[in-house]
């Protein structure tokens, strides 16, 4: 039997307004889900055994990266997916058995270097997860570049209930970290299988020379810029950990990973969506596409970053409890950044759909020399609070400037980049204050946390949702420039 994928509507805008949809709500629902589960697995877990985790979860997060090669946003973009999709499967798999292999036979060294010998285990089961990651390449490119978040995020929900049934239920056998490597392993196992049954596919490889040339020479710097990225949001854990050790570390991550919220939340939801929406409109002109896309970034990303910011110390003492207090002293510089990683996020999902890849490895080859330096400096300086801050620093001092560069000599409009940023942050710096006013003025953590955030929340949006109803209504794009993509012939 061949499968086949849904067809779309003709209506781009109809498809983009669709996928953000459920693209929405899978962040809403599953990233609250793992926020609920995060708090859960504190309370169970020592802030040593978060420490020991983190140390294999960075290993992990960076080879993630080298995973698909670069080919899953390579398929996204294709005309022709189906004659590139065989070739695709068969190298992204390839790549991530090789990852994995590389991984357990290095467990034991990487983890010692890293400060904690004791992670090694751990980094070893979390290996696996690279060679189910290669094998889903294929399905979630397909489902992406059609707009079918609904069913991603089926799968997504189906990995994260397993994941947290495994995960508690092992933590209270006493299975300690343990317990998060392995039900992160059963959990993406399932997901991936339902992505092909979803699909009505069955994984299918081959290999053409000249398919594997052309997408090897868009995915390899796309590969090494994600490497670089995940490295380089990961090396403060390095630092973290050789400077003052696994618990600081744990104090640390938990702080990181609250100030990831708007980008887990938000630029999740807005990545996949905009990737395609941007890869059909290649030969188009891009800036209302872009003014449309900025404009939603910043207004989201905005409030949510601040916000984070200003009630810091409420936000981790009321869900996670008085003894991770101290990850507030890192969580306003880190919040700040969380807010603009989403707008930077957008800037390389664009040049990346323009087939820019270059642009964007060289600005991470750029921030990853810049951030070494300024997180070691940051952390002998200011300890936890210090490596928040140089996160924020080389953003807004580098990073985004390098980006608008980029989109400059791509041919972007950066003036429309512009035009779509400066308001949202000028609308939350006030409301941002009165939210920490009234904050200050209640003396209950959980009180001054709602009510903070309500009142920033009420003044941002009455001055800011004229200007955001007038970005998001351009007219309707030109049609697109990609069909549909057909799914591979399978034989059941």
């Amino acid at each position: 039997m061949t499968g086949t994928v849904e067809a779309t509507s003709p209506s781009l805008r109809g498809q983009v307004r669709g996928g953000l949809v459920w693209s929405g709500l899978s962040s809403l629902l599953l990233r609250g889900g793992n926020l609920l589960l995060g708090i859960v697995l504190a309370r169970l877990l020592a802030p040593e055994d978060f420490g020991v985790f983190a140390v294999a979860l960075t290993v992990q997060a960076i080879l993630m990266t080298l995973t698909d090669l670069g080919m899953g946003a390579d398929l996204v973009r294709a005309e022709h997916p189906e004659r590139r999709a065989p070739t695709v499967a068969t190298l992204s798999l390839l790549s991530g058995a090789v990852l994995t292999a590389s991984m357990v036979l290095t467990a034991g060294p990487v983890a010692t270097a890293m400060g904690s010998a004791d992670a090694a285990p751990v980094v070893v089961v979390l290996s696996f997860t690279l060679l189910l990651s290669g094998a889903s390449v294929v399905p979630v490119a397909y489902l992406t570049r059609d707009f079918q978040q609904k069913k991603l995020f089926v799968s997504e929900g189906v990995n994260f209930a397993l994941s947290t049934a495994v995960a508690v239920g092992l933590v209270l056998a006493g299975a300690g970290p343990m317990a998060l490597a392995v039900s992160r392993l059963v959990g993406q196992a399932a997901g991936t299988t339902l992505q092909f049954v979803l699909l009505r596919m069955r994984p299918v490889w081959g290999f053409d020379r000249a398919v594997a040339r052309t997408a090897l020479r868009f995915g390899l710097p796309l590969a090494a810029a994600n490497m670089l990225s995940w490295a380089l949001l990961n090396i403060d854990n390095v630092v973290v950990s050789r400077t003052s050790g696994v618990v600081a570390l744990g104090f640390y991550v938990l702080a990181f990973n609250v100030s990831s919220w708007p980008m887990t939340a938000i630029g999740a939801a807005i990545r996949p969506v905009t990737l395609a929406a941007f890869a059909r409109q290649q030969h188009e002109d891009p800036a209302p596409a872009l003014r449309r896309a900025t404009a939603l970034s910043a207004a989201a990303a905005a409030p949510v970053g601040v916000l984070l910011a200003v009630l810091a110390l409420p936000v981790v003492t009321v869900l996670y409890g008085e003894r991770w207090a101290p990850s507030a002293a890192a969580l306003a510089g880190l919040a700040l950044f969380g807010g603009l990683r989403i707008v930077l996020d957008m800037l390389a999902t664009f040049l990346i759909a323009r087939g820019a890849v270059s642009g964007v490895l060289w600005i991470q080859v750029a921030w990853t020399i810049a951030l070494v330096p300024a997180m070691v400096l940051g952390v002998r300086w200011g300890g936890l609070a210090g490596a928040g801050w140089a996160h924020l620093v080389v953003g807004v001092v580098l990073v985004l400037p390098a980006y608008l560069g980029v989109l400059r000599r791509a041919g972007a409009p950066v003036g429309a980049v512009l035009g779509s940023l400066w308001q949202p942050v000028l609308a939350m710096a006030p409301a941002g204050l009165a939210g920490q006013q009234v904050t200050a003025q209640i003396g209950h953590p959980a009180l001054a946390a709602l009510a903070g955030g309500t009142v920033a929340l009420l003044l941002y949006a009455a001055v800011l949702q004229r200007w955001v109803r007038g970005r998001l209504s351009d007219p309707e794009p030109a049609p697109p420039g990609l069909e549909p993509s057909p799914a591979l012939a399978v034989q059941r």
